[in-house]
């Protein structure tokens, strides 16, 4: 068979001849001729496969100049930056499907009624923060307040500035008023504050996310996992590996979503929870503060709830039954944090550790 016109070859293609012109103009589809008196544009029956390779990948939504690098791959490295783009693909739906769900909800909540016999919501809270038994330094940073609860997990060579810098610029929140309707602006605000602060002690760009806590990395940067109590509901921003525990009748529930590799592949389905504990790569972090969209959530409070916020710390090596057992025997906050912090340095101590533990109670007036 000899050339194709590009009409016949957009055709056979399923690509315009406006696109294939566009994708001539950018080196990503080049003619094998071009008629040097009309200019008219003429293919290689065996540039089909690239082309419908290019169609397939612009249905995906890819950006051009990455079709040009996966065209440049052979097919098992352009079927891993595939796989990588659609990853990251998924997780902005994701980001995406959680604002939408936290707009939902936070647009068609309303108050409850106060009645003369209702009485208002408080949190009672402790936290703690322990270095472990293996590393030199605590790159951890944990907060409790009236209205805040804070872990981040700092990690890189500047990894403690950084949590410490991300949650500091939250404290703001514990005195700063939260007009009616105005929740969400306040916390992307926040989450914006923490960001340039914790660009401001690393020195970093914006950037793929890098390793967590025990991988080394030399980049610096740390998770963030914050609640913000508004009177009758908590308000979450997470991203990273940190996690909140949610104790409701003596019932535990992991209510945030790890944002590392290992998750995305459970996720995916290729690796089962087991294997996923023990994966080397458990620690790879795929979003991290300022590298990534945060989750947004709103709970609406209970009185009797129990909410743990902890690090990987103690996630990583105490099974969730334990943490359950702690949470439901411990009378008061303080103690529950305590006997967490001890359960993860019993189980070796390889990494930094932070709890911080509130209880959901009636206010007396």
């Amino acid at each position: 068979m000899g050339l194709l016109t590009i009409g016949a070859f957009a055709k056979a293609s399923r690509l315009s001849p406006k696109a294939l012109r566009l994708y001539d103009e950018l080196g990503l589809l080049t003619p094998a001729r071009v008629d040097p008196v009309t200019g008219y544009r003429h293919y290689a029956p065996e540039q089909l496969d690239r082309a419908r390779l290019v169609a397939w990948l612009r249905r995906l939504g890819m950006p051009l100049a990455r079709i040009r690098r996966v065209c440049a791959l052979d097919a098992g490295a352009a079927a891993r930056e595939i796989r990588a783009f659609w990853a990251e693909v998924e997780a902005d739906i994701a980001a995406r499907r959680d604002l939408a769900t936290f707009l939902i909800d936070h647009l068609s909540w309303k108050d409850p009624a106060m009645t003369e016999t209702t009485s208002p919501l408080g949190i009672r809270y402790a936290a703690l923060s322990d270095a472990g038994l293996v590393r030199a330094s605590n790159q951890d940073t944990a907060y409790a307040g009236t209205r805040l609860l804070a872990v981040a997990d700092g990690y890189g060579s500047g990894g403690g500035p950084a949590s410490a810098a991300a949650v500091d610029a939250l404290k703001r929140l514990e005195t700063d008023g939260i007009p009616a309707g105005n929740l969400l602006n306040v916390l992307e605000d926040a989450v914006e504050q923490a960001q340039r602060a914790v660009r401001g002690v690393t020195g970093a760009g914006s950037g793929e996310a890098g390793s967590g806590s025990g991988t080394g990395s030399d980049e610096a940067g740390t998770t963030l996992t914050a609640m913000l109590w508004t009177g009758s509901r908590l308000a979450l921003v997470h991203i990273g590996d940190s996690r909140v525990y949610l104790l409701r009748d003596g019932e535990l529930f992991q209510i945030t979503h790890d944002h590392t590799m290992v998750q995305s592949m459970v996720d995916e389905g290729r690796l089962s929870a087991a294997e996923a504990a023990s994966h080397p790569q458990r620690s790879l972090l795929l979003r991290a503060l300022g590298q990534g969209t945060p989750d947004l959530r709103l709970h609406d409070a209970r009185r009797g709830d129990r909410y743990l916020l902890c690090s990987d710390g103690l996630s990583a090596v105490v099974p969730s039954e334990e943490i359950r057992r702690v949470l439901v025997a411990a009378d008061e906050p303080e103690p529950a944090v305590r006997e967490l912090v001890d359960l993860a340095n019993a189980s070796g101590g390889p990494d930094n550790v932070s709890c911080v533990v509130a209880d959901v109670l009636e206010v007396q007036g």
